[in-house]
């Protein structure tokens, strides 16, 4: 038997953007999962102010309660308690804390040492240093004693076996699906030839800001100089909160849950997706996009790579400009046979960009396959 788990409902769509939701309900139509635990760690409030104020007395500075071996401890203890041959398959590199279950494997989207050094978390004081030293110590110790760690990117996997030094071997590496239902999907509609004369890109995100919104609007200026129509439709943050600009076209944020026929729309409406982070762990929109065949623009940067196989959309340097970038736009817009050619690609692989797809190699990894192994990746890279 197979649990799943994160920091939450696990079977809830509202938790990680849905990840864990989605996840599970194709792992249990195949049999790989078998149930998920339903966490709520707001039941923990009273408890974090009370560890912050110990924790500043004791070390003059608080924060990171999420990561404390006080609050997985407490956290578990909302879970049903596991028998024999039970296998948990966690979202979280520190949960569930080691010697309270049986067999542990992990599937995640970055190290803590990821992302405590590219979100930010070590320079702006939200963890507290010595949170973080004792929680990567910990962290290690679990991947150590995990029975399989599986990773969304190799980004992700180099930091483990790099920095935590765990064997290549363990590390194996199955980029995730598109967080929404399948079967609402239908059929992808035939391709219209024509022009891009209305260029419309499309971006999605609550945190425009990390998520670079305001470098796509001026890839947006920079086609508008060259007499090309273009719009940005950007869906995940309330208008009022957003930037202002001429080019924009806000239409707030989308529930796909509760939703989903709006948000397939507005993704099917986007001639490109445009994902410009300053700090990415994996970019699951990408995914979405590529599942409804609209190609991605992205910049190269955290685990972002390996939700774009090549020949679907362009990934860009981390110094490149929005000139440039609106140079391989331009070039689409002004030889619309290679657009069209783009998303016959696209949706010829469609179907790989599923939670389906995901888990059909997570079984093969629980089988004894190595194809998805980090070893073997990193050698076919060479």
């Amino acid at each position: 038997m197979r649990i799943l788990t994160c920091i939450g409902d696990a079977a809830s769509p509202t938790a990680w953007s849905g990840t864990p939701f989605y996840f599970f309900n194709a792992a249990r139509r195949t049999g790989f999962l078998d149930a998920a635990w339903r966490l709520d760690p707001t039941r923990l409030r009273f408890r974090r102010t009370m560890w912050n104020v110990w924790t500043y007395l004791r070390h003059g500075e608080c924060g990171g309660f999420q990561y404390s071996a006080d609050f997985l401890r407490c956290l578990l203890n909302q879970a049903d308690s596991v028998g024999d041959g039970v296998e948990i398959v966690s979202h979280f590199p520190l949960f569930p804390p080691p010697g309270n279950t049986g067999a542990v494997s992990y599937y995640i989207d970055a190290t803590l040492a990821q992302n405590f050094e590219e979100y930010g978390l070590a320079e702006n004081c939200t963890v507290s240093r010595h949170m973080m030293s004792d929680a990567m110590a910990r962290e290690k110790d679990q991947y150590a004693a995990a029975k399989h760690i599986v990773c969304m990117s190799m980004w992700t996997a180099r930091s483990i076996v790099e920095r935590y030094q765990v064997s290549p071997a363990k590390v194996h590496v199955v980029p995730a699906g598109s967080n929404f239902d399948d079967p609402s999907i239908g059929e992808l509609p035939d391709i219209e030839p024509g022009s891009l004369s209305k260029l419309r890109l499309g971006f999605l995100g609550k945190d425009w800001k990390r998520k670079n919104l305001d470098f796509v609007l001026d890839v947006a200026e920079s086609l508008h100089a060259r007499n090309i129509e273009v719009e940005v439709a950007a869906a995940g943050f309330a208008p009022a909160s957003g930037p202002r600009h001429r080019l924009l076209r806000p239409v707030g944020y989308i529930d796909k849950h509760r939703e989903p026929q709006r948000f397939l729309d507005f993704i099917r409406s986007c001639h490109f997706t445009c994902l410009f982070s300053s700090a990415e762990a994996f970019g699951i929109s990408n995914r979405e996009s590529l599942r409804l065949g609209v190609p991605v623009l992205a910049r190269d940067i955290g685990g972002i790579s390996d939700t774009i196989p090549k020949g679907c959309g362009h990934l860009f340097a981390s110094h490149a400009t929005a000139a440039e970038v609106a140079d391989v736009i331009a070039e689409y817009v002004n030889q619309p046979d290679r657009y069209e050619a783009l998303r016959a690609r696209i949706r010829q692989r469609s179907s790989t960009f599923t939670w389906d797809a995901a888990v059909e190699k997570l079984t093969a990894i629980w089988d004894g396959s190595s194809v998805y192994s980090y070893k073997h990746l990193a050698i076919a890279d060479d």
